[in-house]
């Protein structure tokens, strides 16, 4: 492949292309994490093979994805969705290199990663739910603010990194509504229902004060140290009260957002609300949750129809 510009280091590439994602694009950090880690994991390949980024064609990234999805003897075959990932961030450093007229052609324009089959998430049931939320018991800060985090991420739907990400200021209960900061900065609305908003209520006026003592924090959770919850110490709390509940196996804090959607489509929510609440870009990504309200539907039918079944 022609190269239009001396080549440069790839580690000034990688950066260059960071900062157009971060100050141009404004992703978020972990996808900014992650595409960094892809792009060192091709830097590491183009080492191997004496390579240089600039002058790298098709045939040989296709054959450094098929090594990805392979796998070899140190290291285990990628995951479909993984893969995927790594070439859309393949695909994306590429076309800005060209844009910067770095190169003459891209490379990956056919690049395709193998096909990815979606699976379906598991979703708690109401009453898994309500064991779920029953958990956090007491007065004190900590079960205050575990009962309304949970509430909160049931009730609105919410990313780990969208209920960690929340400021008091993005809580409106007089209006049952809250601010989430979803991918990309990208903000949404959402409502919160009268219970979440109780639960909230009760956390900001008996437990954030007592958990900030004298510390001025903006973010609405907190940790035992009046600092803003991390996704780390969220998991955690999840973790803890799924054990309690005896859902361990089946929960993680996407878990209670998979919920929230099969159980709004399930009671009537049309498909363009719940994309907006959400916050998807592409309403197929929603449409995966009518899947999951039709196997519940036909669970619920053979469950109790006395004919549904014979033998």
């Amino acid at each position: 492949m022609a190269v239009v510009a001396p080549t440069q280091p790839f580690e000034h590439l990688v950066l260059d292309f960071l900062a157009y994602l971060e100050f141009e694009r404004g992703l978020s950090r972990n996808t900014l994490e992650a595409y960094r880690s892809d792009l060192l994991q091709l830097g590491a390949h183009l080492q191997r093979a004496n390579a240089d980024a600039l002058e790298i064609g098709h045939a040989e990234l296709a054959e450094f994805v098929a090594s990805l999805a392979a796998g070899d003897g140190d290291r285990p075959p990628v995951a479909p969705a993984t893969l995927q990932r790594k070439v859309a961030c393949l695909r994306s450093f590429y076309r800005h290199l060209r844009r910067q007229d770095l190169l003459a052609e891209d490379p990956t324009v056919h690049l395709k990663a193998p096909r990815q089959v979606r699976k379906l998430p598991h979703v708690l049931s109401r009453e898994e739910v309500a064991r779920l939320l029953e958990q956090p018991r007491g007065t004190e800060p900590a079960p205050l603010r575990d009962r309304a985090l949970l509430e909160v991420m049931y009730a609105c739907g919410l990313r780990a990194s969208e209920a960690t990400g929340l400021d008091v200021g993005d809580v409106d209960l007089e209006e049952g509504i809250l601010r989430a900061r979803g991918k990309g900065s990208k903000e949404r609305l959402v409502p919160v229902g009268s219970t979440a908003g109780h639960a909230l209520g009760v956390y900001l006026q008996r437990g954030r004060p007592r958990l900030a003592g004298d510390r001025l924090e903006a973010k609405l959770f907190l940790n035992h140290r009046g600092a803003g919850l991390t996704r780390q110490g969220l998991y955690k709390i999840v973790q803890r009260h799924a054990r309690a509940a005896g859902l361990a196996s089946k929960m993680s804090p996407h878990t209670l957002r998979h919920t929230f959607a099969t159980h709004l489509l399930a009671g009537g929510c049309d498909l363009r609300s719940l994309q907006e609440m959400l916050g998807h870009a592409d309403i197929a990504t929603t449409q995966l949750y009518t899947h999951l309200s039709a196997d519940r539907l036909k669970d619920a039918y053979f469950d109790a129809h006395p004919r549904a079944r014979t033998g």
